[in-house]
């Protein structure tokens, strides 16, 4: 009986308070511009809208989110 194991997370670059981002949507997967990150947390990011300046309420994962 083999054993598994878990495979080892990816690297991922953290991004500065300030910077542009991309995030992920989760339906369709594909990125979507038009946000800032506000705050890096131990989960992931908290991101600002730049449309309205709305600060999203969800913690976004760091996989989820990639530089401009």
């Amino acid at each position: 009986m083999a054993i598994s194991r878990p495979v080892a997370a990816q690297a991922v670059e953290l991004i500065e308070v300030g910077a542009f981002v991309m995030v992920r949507t989760r339906y369709l997967g594909s990125w979507t511009t038009g946000f800032e990150v506000v705050e890096l947390l131990d989960c992931g990011y908290r991101l600002r809208r730049t449309s309205d300046g709305a600060v999203l309420h969800d913690v976004i994962d760091f996989e989820d989110v990639r530089r401009r």
